[in-house]
């Protein structure tokens, strides 16, 4: 029993990959992890003393 080839999906009647759509995917991807990253300053004395109350648990 034959089906009809105008009955399958548009996805079935491609040629096989060649990568393309991957490639592209890494490279914008390697260029927008660039882009987000921002670098963190230098954390003030009033930054530790912060998390040390925190971590001994001292509301004020």
């Amino acid at each position: 029993m034959k089906r009809s080839i105008e009955g399958r999906h548009p996805a079935d009647h491609q040629g096989p990959s060649t990568g393309v759509q991957v490639r592209q995917f890494w490279r914008i991807a390697r260029g927008a992890r660039q882009g987000w990253h921002r670098a963190h300053g230098r954390s003030g004395s009033s930054r530790l003393v912060q998390f040390l109350r925190i971590a001994r648990g001292w509301t004020t």
